[in-house]
């Protein structure tokens, strides 16, 4: 497990933070319903090159869930530039996988942050977005949310175990699973679902363009969840090369194959 032994308050509400290593800056960035855990896998082999910083994002892990939380898309860009001031990085670089990639996006073009380097995995990043199970949570939010605990757990595992390529193992099921369970964890989870709608990515989409800095897509080529298509769509959009794919890997890359992961990041630093 990564240790998550720091706290940052942004706009009142606790962020559980991490790092590890000595080098120059790398800030991974985790999407949903995942949590920093997602890289527990990937950030130790990175740590002998890079110091590596990971956090939970306004909702998730170990930061802070409440009711009447503000957990958009928006939110979470506006806390990785938070961040990365916080910390005092110059021009990082920025790792961000699923709704992760969407904040870095965002990060750049909607809250100005530069990077050194920019990855982004099976990012949430372009229109179309979300799913019909998405779209029914919105409108019935409190009913999803009053779920009974078994219904709620059976929900998550089936929801989370098509997002791998293979069967998640049960400990990885675990340490995903925890930080929604309960009253407050199982609300928390379809508040997330709930304001992941889709003017965070039309607002960054309207202004992708070429960065000033390298950007290297990675994807799984059985991802059902954000096809290779759309990134190679995103690739278009911001004027880089498609995305390298993974074979047998699915959405959640960082359980597939991590060392595909960990091999991108080093080997495309040169």
């Amino acid at each position: 497990m990564l240790p998550m032994t720091e706290t940052f308050v942004h706009k009142g509400q606790a962020v559980a933070w991490g790092r590890m290593g000595d080098g120059p800056p790398l800030v991974l960035v985790h999407g949903f319903p995942w949590s920093a855990q997602a890289w527990r896998r990937v950030a130790p082999a990175l740590a002998g090159r890079h110091t590596v910083y990971w956090f939970d994002m306004i909702g998730c892990g170990r930061s802070d869930k409440h009711d009447g939380q503000d957990v958009s898309p928006a939110v979470q860009s506006d806390l990785l530039a938070a961040l990365v001031r916080h910390w005092g990085l110059g021009r990082p670089h920025v790792v961000g996988h699923d709704f992760g990639g969407l904040a870095a996006l965002r990060g750049h073009f909607i809250e100005g942050l530069r990077y050194g380097r920019l990855t982004l995995i099976d990012a949430v990043a372009v229109l179309p977005s979300g799913s019909p199970f998405f779209a029914h949570v919105r409108c019935n939010e409190a009913a999803f949310a009053g779920l009974p605990p078994y219904a709620h757990e059976a929900l998550f595992r089936a929801y989370t175990g098509q997002a791998a390529a293979r069967p998640l193992s049960e400990d990885a099921t675990r340490i995903y699973a925890q930080p929604w369970r309960g009253t407050i964890g199982q609300a928390a989870f379809y508040r997330q679902i709930a304001q992941s709608d889709t003017r965070a990515i039309a607002e960054a989409q309207l202004r992708y363009g070429p960065l000033d800095c390298p950007v290297a897509l990675l994807w799984g080529e059985e991802d059902t969840f954000i096809p290779v298509a759309q990134g190679e769509q995103l690739a278009d959009m911001i004027g880089v090369d498609r995305p390298t794919r993974v074979a047998g890997a699915g959405h959640m890359i960082l359980e597939d194959a991590p060392e595909a992961v960990v091999a991108a990041l080093l080997l495309g630093e040169g």
